[in-house]
């Protein structure tokens, strides 16, 4: 092969283990098929329009860039009947990204431009520079209390020499994200990196994506168009801000949602599901098209209100009916019999027992499950002491395969009179009997009940909210799925998703 004077002057040519070894596993890479899926979301007059610019922030393969290049070069034809105008005049006027790695903008560069370096003989369209129109810069996280005060990264994982990627992405980076380019973009359309290590325990990590969804209105285009994980439905950390804005704003027009990743990412798992929406500045409703899909193709299209469940947003649709039925009877929720945490005031961490003591404490430092206190220590809910209680244990959601956090209450027990618990703890509620206890802790293990608790469970912990769609019955008798079904007028598709969906108690 013979390569032209210049090729590589001012190009620094990076050894590829090392920039593979620098990826972090959060880098996803979009299949051609479901960036072509998303584009469908968009209006296609867009790829007849030759004034229609584009932007993807967080460049990983190009992919986003060449399928719509694939698009404007097919939708260009009556105002470009010359190939090579019209490809120029899209890869210089219409396409633009901002690579996450250095490794990743040769990959971007190589599948939109057939070259790694736009300004070389081989490039499909000539550019001055090696760079052509998608740039990398390298970014530096900015420190302050061992955080970087943009995506909250740990100082002691990711302040590293030039030699390393440092994972500071360039969009969210700044508080100007629009002065980057500084121009205008119709669209912007990403998978964004997901997450981050923040340095905390059993590698915590912390959300960025929402910090590019954020930064891509910052640009004030037409559409945005992005593919991320699912937990901002109803948790996640850093996450409240973000999912009240995307449920109550109004521009969120349609949301595509995959309870598996795998479905969507075939081979990769990420717990609690992915999504990808379609948010459209000039929309002004809160009702979005949610379409749900599984490996099959799309089980469920519906068009409903975003923040119907306030600051919850349940993914299934059918769900949402059978809670709507649950709801027209106006019960109290069972979240409202829950206690907070530390119900007696004993932190996890507890072990000042004392084994003269009289009251019974349920923890789980000791290999039996329980020590004893003082009764005079219970300084907190005392007159709880002698009640019958229902507890289950505050880490009590598994992850399940890809399915993300799956409700298992198998740590649930009654603690009789003379007991208390520490904060390992979730008490449910109290009683004055053995036998209304013992109810609710059979409606309890109920497939109905632990359903309906399903859609607020996104990680390991068990809370008061954990329980507010389920209602309270009247703990004088033993409910039975059967009876629970009968009273809230199921029908026989709302109960065949239960039985489908939630695994018998007696296996859990």
């Amino acid at each position: 092969m013979i390569v032209s004077d210049g090729l590589f002057d001012n190009v620094y040519n990076p050894d590829v283990l090392s920039c593979l070894a620098n990826l972090s596993n959060d880098e996803v890479f979009t299949p051609p098929e479901i960036a072509n899926q998303m584009l469908d979301l968009l209006p296609q007059e867009l790829f007849r329009n030759p004034d229609t610019t584009f932007l993807d922030p967080a460049c990983k393969s190009g992919v986003f860039l060449r399928e719509i290049a694939k698009r404007l070069i097919e939708g260009l034809k009556p105002q470009f009947p010359d190939l090579q105008e019209r490809v120029d005049h899209i890869f210089h006027k219409q396409l633009f990204g901002i690579a996450i790695t250095e490794l990743t903008s040769l990959l971007s560069r190589r599948g939109l431009y057939c070259s790694k370096y736009p300004n070389s003989e081989f490039s499909v369209s000539r550019f001055d520079d090696a760079q052509g129109n998608i740039r990398f810069k390298r970014t530096i996280h900015t420190w302050k209390d061992g955080k970087c005060i943009f995506c909250s990264a740990s100082a002691q994982q990711y302040d590293r020499g030039e030699e390393l990627e440092s994972h500071a992405y360039e969009l969210i980076h700044t508080y100007h994200p629009e002065e980057i380019l500084n121009m205008h973009f119709d669209v912007v359309i990403s998978n964004p990196p997901y997450q981050l290590s923040d340095g905390g325990n059993n590698a915590s990590a912390t959300p960025i994506y929402q910090r590019f969804v954020a930064c891509a209105k910052k640009l004030s285009p037409r559409y945005i168009c992005m593919i991320i994980p699912s937990r901002w439905y109803c948790g996640g950390r850093g996450l409240e801000e973000f999912r009240e804005e995307m449920l109550t704003e109004g521009h969120l027009c349609e949301l595509h949602d995959y309870k598996r990743s795998s479905d969507c990412f075939p081979g990769i798992r990420n717990g609690g599901g992915i999504c990808y929406f379609l948010w459209n500045s000039s929309y002004n409703s809160h009702n979005a098209k949610v379409v749900e899909h599984d490996n099959t193709g799309i089980i469920r299209d519906v068009t409903r209100p975003l923040n119907e469940f306030g600051d919850l947003f349940i993914r299934d649709s059918m769900a949402c009916e059978i809670i709507r039925k649950v709801k027209s009877l106006k019960e109290p929720a069972l979240s409202e019999m829950v206690y907070r945490q530390k119900p007696f005031g004993f932190r996890t961490n507890f072990t000042d027992f004392d084994d003269s003591g009289d009251i019974k404490i349920y923890n789980k430092k000791e290999k039996s499950g329980f020590a004893y206190i003082r009764r005079e220590r219970v300084t907190v809910n005392p007159e709880l002491i002698d009640k019958w209680k229902l507890v289950t244990s505050r880490s009590t959601s598994v992850p399940e395969e890809d399915n993300g956090q799956v409700l298992r209450l198998s740590q649930t027990f009654l603690a009789e009179p003379g007991s208390v618990v520490t904060e390992s703890y979730v008490l449910v509620s109290t009683f004055d009997t053995k036998k209304e206890a013992e109810y609710c802790y059979n409606y309890l293990k109920t497939k109905f009940f632990r359903f309906l608790c399903q859609p607020t469970i996104v990680s390991p912990d068990v809370s008061k909210r954990t329980f507010v769609f389920v209602p309270i019955q009247q703990f004088n008798k033993c409910w039975t799925d059967e009876e629970l079904y009968a009273k809230y007028g199921l029908n026989d598709a709302e109960i065949q998703l239960i039985e489908e969906t939630i695994k018998s108690a007696e296996t859990v």
